[in-house]
């Protein structure tokens, strides 16, 4: 589990392609920038770290030319950064990217690391993007910049490999074991706290958090243990919270899973855990920002 949580806002729901656009355009300019600033600036005789910051500047060079490209297709003009939104998200903070560049202990491994931490931190917000969004075609365009992000955390991660294969080290399988087995203990909690949230709520409002908390729910999954009773009203806020806690959890241990695959169908399948799971806990945080708001 990392120290810190790899975004800590939820982004805020983006209405229109036009402002999609601003802010997938300006979030990929922002990040060539403080790659390209800090290559320019590594202390002369770390070239290997330097190629590296470089190349990653040009990688998200072009992907904002591509999103630029794709802005004035569907939109029929270039993107407009007056549309960003007052909420917006630097996906890759300039002094981040510094302070790995300053270091004196850095390593080729340490940037693709950084990389790959940069891009999940994009898969996360997209896929929160994509839960949260009313436009249909905002979701389509978020679930695609999602994918993106997956596909590039794939190759980084090859890449980051490649600057340390010697010092890699892969879990044990006894390790593997215990990991599936918290998660799946998780799962379980989190599924007993989805439930009895539920059974706060008027009928039909409970069945939408069901289906949010429980993709693929039907109400005959939902049996009551016999000594079941309805949380107090103190009881309440407290569950709520602590369903987040968990589903947040689970995230990131779906996550890390994928950062320890050891082949494809390892990683696609924690990839795809991990999409479900982020877009379970958006939909549960977007739940609880509804409930504690005034009728």
């Amino acid at each position: 589990m990392r120290e810190e949580p790899l975004l800590t806002v939820t982004p805020a729901p983006i209405a229109t392609l036009p402002e999609f656009y601003a802010v997938a355009f300006h979030q990929a300019q922002l990040a060539a920038q403080h790659y390209g600033a800090v290559a320019a600036h590594v202390a002369q005789g770390a070239q290997a770290i330097i190629s590296v910051f470089e190349t990653l500047a040009s990688r998200e060079t072009a992907r904002a030319d591509a999103i630029a490209e794709a802005c004035s297709q569907i939109c029929g003009a270039p993107p407009d950064l007056k549309k960003l939104p007052t909420t917006f998200r630097d996906l890759v903070p300039a002094q981040e990217v510094s302070d790995i560049a300053q270091s004196g202990l850095s390593t080729p491994y340490a940037v693709w690391a950084l990389a790959v931490r940069h891009r999940r931190r994009a898969f996360i917000y997209w896929t929160y993007v994509a839960a949260l969004t009313r436009d249909s075609a905002v979701r389509a365009a978020a679930e695609r910049l999602a994918r993106e992000a997956l596909s590039d955390g794939n190759a980084l991660r090859r890449e980051r490999r490649l600057a340390w294969q010697s010092e890699h080290k892969y879990a044990t399988e006894d390790e593997q074991s215990d990991r599936d087995a918290s998660a799946a203990l998780l799962e379980s909690l989190l599924r007993r706290d989805i439930i009895a949230w539920s059974q706060t709520l008027p009928p039909a409002e409970g069945r939408r958090l069901l289906h949010v908390g429980m993709p693929g729910f039907s109400s005959h999954d939902v049996i009551l243990p016999e000594d079941f009773e309805t949380p107090a009203l103190g009881e309440i806020e407290q569950i709520k919270q602590r369903a987040l806690r968990r589903a947040e959890q689970l995230s990131n241990v779906y996550l890390d899973e994928a950062d320890r695959a050891k082949d494809q169908s390892s990683l696609d399948f924690a990839q795809e855990l991990a999409t479900q799971s982020i877009a379970r806990l958006a939909g549960l945080r977007a739940a609880a920002a509804s409930a504690s708001e005034p009728a």
